[in-house]
């Protein structure tokens, strides 16, 4: 294999940068700024790439995996609740009922969130 320039860059254009494309036989042309080299120079030059399934997928505008999974995605969870020393602040229980989620971004705290059990009052903390 012959490089041009000495180097591997002998595709792309030498003002712009910009890969060149075969529009003719007889010459390489940048579609930006109109450089053209001679498609003898290229003779004896060999160009290969590899193509991954990812830029199938992407030209085909085909997002989803190619291997699809049976069943249902949707999962059931139980939440625990715990007992905490915290005070309704309704109806000055002696304690509440809490759960604890993952809401926000992973490097953030979690959310608290408090339930009476002597009436229907709610409170909610991010700690």
């Amino acid at each position: 294999m012959e490089n041009l320039g000495g180097g591997y860059d002998f595709m792309f254009c030498q003002i712009c940068g910009t890969m060149l494309s075969f529009k003719s036989h007889k010459h390489a042309e940048c579609s930006l700024c109109g450089f053209k080299r001679p498609a003898k120079e290229f003779a004896k030059c060999e160009i290969s790439y590899t193509v991954t399934e990812e830029d199938f997928r992407r030209d085909l505008n085909k997002l989803e995996p190619f291997i699809k999974v049976k069943g249902s995605m949707n999962v059931n969870f139980e939440v625990t609740m715990k007992q905490s020393n915290e005070i309704c602040g309704k109806c000055n229980k002696a304690y509440m009922n809490f759960t604890e989620r993952q809401t926000r971004s992973a490097d953030e705290g979690m959310t608290v969130t408090y339930h009476c059990p002597n009436c229907p009052h709610t409170e909610t903390r991010n700690t």
